[in-house]
């Protein structure tokens, strides 16, 4: 094994192996060594030695080394070998060998420089087994590290540069001139050089790498673009292990890191853009979000039907606007896309569209690159697009605006004054349009920012309108239906309310927020015959022009039902029996989220003679009452299930309301919120209305002030009611004999009465409903006959008998003797009409009042 090759000795010059002999560095520390004496004899082996080659020392020691190699070496070049390690050369280079177990393998050999030991010519041989690894030569190594694309540089321990390839040049645009013996803080200011100093501080004392540090900076080749940086530092150590300096490598993630950012933007859109359903707002929030983010200079341009939804619709995706008249005709899918300005050859201008500033935003203050301001009338389209661009039209890219300066010149020159003044250079316009609807335009522009817009801001500019084009839609689309359900809600509610001599009456009705839209609640003031007042208060489920219609049929029964004079809890069942009906014709694919079901009703009538409230309530909040004295309560009435369930019987409830009793009746929108529950608003309701002293309107106002200072989910109904007695002086009523010349008597007393009022002028009329009323209970009921005659704001005639038997109106034959009673009554009084009672029935007239005027 004598001539298996020398090692270096230390400080010599090491042989450099040939561009193809396989090589590896290893530690010799690590490495099987022996020693072998310069006639070749072995003279040392140690443990390492036997752990490769499987001989034990007594197996070797004492014998030619050349027992060990594969095959028999050259004598001449092992010769030559020696020669160099006697020269104090050494030898490196790789040798087959054979193990014990027969195994041939390939080591890697070094030979050290000569010594003597114990008088003895000596060489120290090391080796380890060679790993199946390929090498390259140095000018392959050196085009490697020269022509690779990431940037590499090697740093002294003082942190200058010693050493950098080419890409490091391209990628920061310094040169190497002006790099080399200098310090990365001197040389590249402001691209973190401070922190990336101190990175490599820290790899040069903890010897620890640094991977894959990002961070954004500029190249000095395009200072305005800027660029993103990956870097690595790892030190360079000795074969003691003592960091001689730092190598950094640079990569150029701009791309990737692009991607990232639009990618941010683009998911940040989505919690900044849209965030209400007004759509003025959402174009204003578009224009608010892309700057300075994205452009520098941002407007939004939505058609005049979609700025105001309560024009007409706006135009489909893929057809211009449609208008006629002089000088125009109409544009449609079939027309060819026209230049701006253009005409057809007969005259015909295709007509622009009508669009309104909805968004505009920019980086100076009060934006005075703007011609047109929000709620502005904007005529215009980038040139040389015409009116088709925004229905069929791709996004529009002029990275440089100088380039179509002639173009704004000749078309809009005002524009083209403003792109001059403020250095607009670059610019993107995208038609926004959503769900096969053109909605408008929207513009962006770089100025401040000098980085002109490239095709990949394109499809981010697209991604961002098309998000908000999606909420403009469902912006649009919601208000138009919400003015439509507000539109036909409030034309279902009572424009003025009737309390008559009985009741004052207040009222007030909020629509919900945008967020959940018009619902169906519900009030009224219904006048009953004998004076008596109804007030009722409903809700239903739901929200949108369903509830609304809803609202409207559930009213309208409620009307009918009260003209028959039914008690509370009948009006009820038949409410509910009605609303079964209903919603048994609803589609069972109804997606409208609103159902009959459910609904709720609290139905009170008011009797001024008898300071009595009777009521009865479907699921519905009681009702407030607060006693002359102050005292406020609920008063506690049959809960009754909501209407629509069936089966199950609405109870009435009778409380006795004193001359100026304050009655509430509303809707949970009221009571209920995001921060209360219902208990906590009814003792807030309650606590308001026991200010004495307020107007009634004021008083409903201040309710509606104090429990809901913030936008409600729900709507709101409140009805006020305060209570008036009817006084003795205004109600006479006596018996009447059952004696058919008792009819006379009734009319002479009437008249009486009317005088006692002032109002002779009804005496002969009233006397005649009298006699006609009177008669034919004596000829078809039984029991006793009461006369009733009340005044209030109309004359109220009333004769009560003990038969359940309703008198029919009937046109009489000219031959009839009898039979024109009742059609006289319907002539001579307003209207008149039968209310049952547990006795019997009562037939009502009313008469209006003669003017008192002149």
């Amino acid at each position: 094994m004598a001539s298996a090759g020398p090692q270096s000795a230390p400080g010599a010059e090491p042989s450099q192996p040939s561009t193809s002999t396989p090589t590896s560095s290893f530690d010799t520390a690590n490495d099987a060594t022996a020693v072998i004496a310069g006639s070749g004899t072995v003279v040392g082996w140690t443990h390492s030695a036997q752990e490769l080659l499987g001989y034990r020392d007594t197996e070797v020691v004492g014998r030619s080394a050349g027992f060990l190699l594969a095959m028999p070496e050259d004598p001449v070049r092992v010769a030559g070998i020696a020669e160099r390690c006697r020269a104090g050369a050494g030898w490196s280079g790789a040798a087959d060998v054979r193990r014990r177990d027969g195994r041939r393998i390939e080591v890697d050999l070094r030979v050290s420089a000569a010594f003597n030991l114990d008088g003895r010519e000596c060489f120290l041989v090391s080796g380890r087994e060679r790993r199946p690894e390929w090498t390259v030569g140095q000018s392959v190594l050196d085009a490697f590290v020269t022509s690779s694309p990431i940037g590499m540089a090697v740093m002294s321990p003082q942190l200058r540069y010693v050493w950098m390839n080419d890409a490091l040049e391209r990628i920061g645009g310094v040169p190497r001139e002006q790099r080399v013996g200098h310090r990365m803080s001197e040389v590249l200011p402001g691209l973190e050089a401070d922190a990336l100093e101190t990175l490599m501080r820290g790899v040069l004392e903890s010897g620890v790498p640094v991977m894959d540090y990002e961070y954004q900076g500029w190249s000095w080749a395009d200072p305005h673009r800027p660029r993103a940086y990956s870097t690595s530092f790892f030190p360079l150590t000795d074969g003691d292990g003592t960091v001689n300096g730092i190598c950094y490598m640079v990569l150029d993630v701009t791309d990737r890191w692009k991607a990232q950012q639009r990618l941010a933007l683009v998911n940040d859109s989505g919690t900044s853009i849209g965030s209400t359903l007004d759509v003025m707002r959402t174009a204003q929030e578009l224009a608010d979000f892309a700057v300075p983010r994205f452009a520098d200079f941002v407007t939004v341009d939505l058609l005049e039907p979609v700025a105001s939804p309560d024009g007409p619709a706006p135009w489909p995706a893929g057809t211009g606007p449609v208008e006629t008249g002089p000088g125009t005709r109409p544009s449609g899918r079939g027309a060819a896309c026209r230049g701006a300005g253009a005409d057809d050859g007969d005259g015909a201008v295709p007509p622009r569209p009508n669009l309104r500033r909805a968004g505009l935003s920019s980086v100076r203050e009060g934006c005075p690159e703007a011609i047109y301001q929000v709620g502005d009338v904007v005529d215009s389209v980038p040139p040389p697009h015409d009116v088709r661009f925004l229905s069929e039209g791709e996004p529009v890219l002029i990275p440089a605006l100088r380039s179509v300066q002639d173009l704004w010149e000749a078309e809009q020159p005002a524009r083209a004054a403003t792109i001059r003044d403020y250095g607009l250079h670059s610019l993107i316009a995208v038609p926004m349009r959503a769900r096969d609807t053109v909605l408008g335009l929207t513009t962006f522009v770089r100025s401040v920012n000098l980085v002109p817009f490239e095709p990949d801001d394109v499809l981010l500019a697209r991604e961002l309108v098309a998000r908000a084009a999606v909420s403009v839609d469902n912006a649009r689309r919601y208000t138009r239906e919400h003015a439509a359900a507000l539109t036909l809600q409030r034309s279902l509610l009572p424009h003025m309310l009737l309390g008559g001599m009985a009741l004052d009456v207040a009222s007030s009705y909020l629509p919900a927020d945008a967020k959940d839209g018009v619902g169906g609640d519900w009030f009224d003031v219904i006048p009953l015959s004998g004076a008596r007042v109804a007030l009722v208060v409903g809700d239903v489920v739901g929200h949108g022009i369903s509830a609304a219609a809803t609202m409207g049929r559930l009213r309208t029964a409620v009307h009918t039902l009260a003209d028959m004079d039914l008690p509370p809890d009948e009006l009820l069942a038949h409410l509910d029996d009605l609303v079964l009906r209903l919603s048994d014709e609803e589609p069972d694919d109804e997606a409208s989220g609103t159902t009959v079901l459910g609904a709720t009703c609290l139905y009170a009538v008011y009797d001024p003679v008898t300071q009595l409230c009777t009521m009865a309530r479907a699921g519905h909040p009681p009702p407030v009452v607060v006693r002359p004295d102050g005292h406020v309560s609920f008063p506690e009435l049959p809960a009754g299930p909501p209407l629509g369930l069936g089966s199950l019987p609405f109870e009435t409830a009778e409380i006795k309301l004193p001359e100026g009793s304050l009655i509430g009746l509303y809707t949970n929108g009221l009571i209920e919120g995001r921060d209360r529950d219902a208990e906590l608003g009814m003792f807030h309701l309650g606590s308001v209305l026991a200010q004495n002293g307020l107007p009634l309107d004021r008083l409903c106002a201040k309710v509606v002030e104090q429990l809901l200072p913030v936008p409600q989910p729900d709507d709101v109904a409140l009805l006020l009611a305060r209570t008036h007695e009817l006084s003795a002086d205004h109600v006479v009523s006596w018996d009447v004999p059952s004696d058919p010349a008792a009819v006379a008597g009734a009319r002479a007393r009437t008249a009486r009465v009317l005088r006692t009022w002032g109002l002779e002028e009804l005496e002969m009329t009233t006397e005649l409903i009298v006699s006609e009323l009177v008669t034919n209970a004596l000829r078809y009921a039984t029991g006793p006959i009461r006369l009733r005659l009340l005044r209030q704001s109309v004359l109220i005639c009333e004769v009560s008998d003990t038969s359940n038997t309703s008198p029919r109106l009937r046109h009489a034959r000219t031959t009839d003797e009898g039979g024109r009673g009742l059609f006289l009554v319907a002539q001579l009084t307003r209207r008149w009409g039968t209310r049952y009672t547990p006795e019997g029935k009562i037939i009502w007239t009313e008469q209006e009042l003669p003017s008192t005027e002149g």
